[in-house]
């Protein structure tokens, strides 16, 4: 069965929030063909700006018979100056499935889409899409968000990680696994992994936290307090919290969190190691304790997570 799946531009786009999705739909139809269909799609049409000053030809924005329907996102002076003409078509909501990738998330809660939903969008914009819209259950920590019919994705490069979800969803994990290392995305991200994880890595906005991140890394096993890590970067405890939060955008205990999951994840996923000891390398102890890490990040317990990355 071929799905028509529509991707919705504007001017001011972002890129890769299209061209991301596109491109895993693209590998999933060589795969598997006459699997997906893919349409442009704009207010009136025409040949689109993105904020890079690439351009792409779109159809205009019609009713029709589309499968799944993804909005990408952009600047919010953009989002806002075309959310008219986006958010009254989303109204029709005649298709199986929407989503928004970064950004695009402020169109589907305009929409009313989201009202009493769960969804996600970049972090920069958090804290204005809360305010603008409080009836919307956000979680700003993860990859993507799916509630029922509705999906959402954190920033940019997140939309492939939830058109890899989409393609999981619809031809399973082994195909959109293909589709992934075909692109050459190391692992998929799931949707519990914090989107955080790419200013862990920086070491925060202004990279202050790096050999810190660094070393935490190299001792995940091993207790990590506040307290702890406020004497390795030669800071009081509460002045580190602050600082900590102000340049990662989360607590460190979520960061030792995320780090401890993502480790365990690829343990999991690539190595046939007894979990007891995957659980006790990473810092979780056991693994009953691990294993109700996972079920809530990542919506499935460890041996379940094994089978589908063998699948």
């Amino acid at each position: 069965m071929r799905r028509e799946i529509a991707i919705v531009v504007f001017p001011g786009f972002q890129l890769l929030d299209a061209a991301g999705p596109v491109a895993v739909f693209e590998m999933a139809e060589r795969f598997r063909p006459d699997s997906y269909a893919i349409h442009v799609l704009a207010p009136g049409g025409g040949v689109v700006r993105s904020s890079s000053g690439v351009c792409l030809a779109a159809a205009p924005m019609e009713s029709g018979r589309f499968d799944t329907v993804i909005v990408s996102g952009g600047n919010l002076a953009q989002v806002e100056e075309h959310a008219g003409a986006v958010v009254a078509w989303l109204g029709e909501d005649a298709w199986r499935r929407t989503a928004g990738v970064c950004s695009g998330a402020f169109f589907l809660a305009e929409a009313g889409l989201l009202d009493g939903r769960r969804a996600t969008t970049h972090w920069d914009a958090a804290e204005r899409f809360r305010l603008r819209y409080p009836q919307v259950r956000l979680d700003a920590e993860r990859m993507f968000v799916r509630d029922g019919r509705l999906w959402t994705s954190a920033g940019i490069s997140a939309g492939i990680d939830l058109a890899l979800a989409l393609v999981e969803d619809d031809l399973g994990p082994g195909l959109a696994r293909r589709a992934a290392q075909q692109l050459v995305v190391h692992q998929r991200r799931h949707a519990g992994q914090s989107q955080y994880s790419a200013l862990v890595e920086q070491g925060g906005r202004t990279g202050r936290f790096g050999e810190l991140v660094g070393w935490m890394r190299a001792r995940l096993a091993e207790p990590m307090t506040v307290e702890r890590l406020a004497e390795r970067a030669a800071m009081s405890p509460r002045n580190f919290a602050r600082a900590f939060v102000a340049e990662i955008g989360a607590t460190p205990a979520k960061v030792v969190e995320g780090m401890r999951l993502e480790a365990a994840r690829v343990a999991v996923e690539t190595s046939h190691l007894h979990l007891d000891h995957i659980a006790a390398s990473t810092g979780f102890g056991d693994a009953s304790r691990m294993r109700r890490a996972f079920v809530r990040a990542f919506g499935m317990s460890p041996q379940s997570l094994r089978r589908s990355a063998g699948g």
